[in-house]
């Protein structure tokens, strides 16, 4: 794969500054960064993952490699600025949710670039949705078991206890932890504003469809450009990038990284993204 070429000058300050909203979406309020650019460019659509917000991307929206394009950053519901909805919300209403999302606020199919538990809500996505999607980048996604680090910690325990005890816990684990790794910091920031109930529920499903060990297959089948991006050593599984080669997925490692590439290596992953978009002509 051709890779464009970028700054090397470790933090990359924003070029441009962000409308911040909350809109009403299909009855849910929906906070939003948005961040403009070219309209005859299709748009970057990031959705974070299981208990993070947008703001795990800030190093990379504002890249000169990226920053060209309008870039949408949305906090799920249940998670970040979000307002909490009235009972939590699993991943298909979040799919649908964000399927209406993009019919208000994008003039063309845009590019799903989703993180973790957001790569497979992209991949959900681009299933059911086609027509809405221009290319989706899956960054780390769950594809098997191996990957259900912090979903598995939590449906490790039932729902009440989860929610009354060990989603303090996994704050407490998450903030010691992130005193040596640089990406739980942020993590640890967005985690305390997470819905505990919408938290186990998303991460019940995501255990779920990671055991079927069919996500790599359906990523191959996506009829739009795909690819995967893994964060080595310390992102996607072994068995997932396994999985991924056997499917015939287009996949590019980011390394050193670990489960956040976009935070680790910003400028080497806005490189991948930007390569990527050239070759499929977007």
């Amino acid at each position: 794969m051709p890779r464009a070429v970028a700054p090397r000058t470790g933090r990359v300050p924003m070029l441009t500054a962000p409308h911040h909203l909350i809109e009403a979406t299909r009855g849910q309020q929906v906070f939003a960064r948005h961040y403009t650019g070219a309209e005859d460019l299709a748009p970057l659509l990031l959705i974070h993952g299981l208990g993070e917000s947008g703001l795990c991307f800030e190093e990379i929206v504002g890249h000169p490699l990226l920053a060209l394009r309008p870039r949408l950053v949305p906090d799920l519901p249940g998670y970040g600025r979000s307002p909490w909805p009235e009972r939590a919300l699993p991943l298909s209403e979040q799919v649908e949710l964000l399927a209406a999302w993009i019919a208000e606020h994008c003039s063309r199919p845009p590019i799903l670039v989703g993180h973790s538990m957001g790569g497979v809500i992209g991949q959900l996505l681009a299933e059911a949705h086609p027509e809405s999607v221009a290319a989706l980048v899956d960054v780390d996604g769950n594809l098997c078991s191996e990957d259900c680090t912090f979903s598995g910690r939590a449906v490790a325990s039932d729902f009440d206890l989860f929610v009354d005890r060990n989603f303090r816990r996994l704050l407490e684990r998450v903030y010691e932890d992130g005193l040596q790794q640089p990406a739980l910091r942020g993590y640890y920031a967005s985690l305390r504003l997470a819905q505990p109930e919408t938290y186990y529920l998303n991460s019940r499903e995501l255990v779920e469809l990671s055991a079927s060990g069919k996500l790599a297959r359906r990523l191959a089948a996506l009829e739009m450009p795909v690819l995967y991006i893994a964060g080595s050593p310390g992102g996607a599984s072994e068995e997932s990038v396994a999985q991924l080669a056997r499917a015939g997925v287009r996949r590019v490692k980011i390394a050193p990284s670990g489960h956040w590439p976009f935070i680790d290596q910003p400028a080497d992953f806005a490189e991948v993204l930007a390569a990527f978009l050239a070759e499929v002509g977007l």
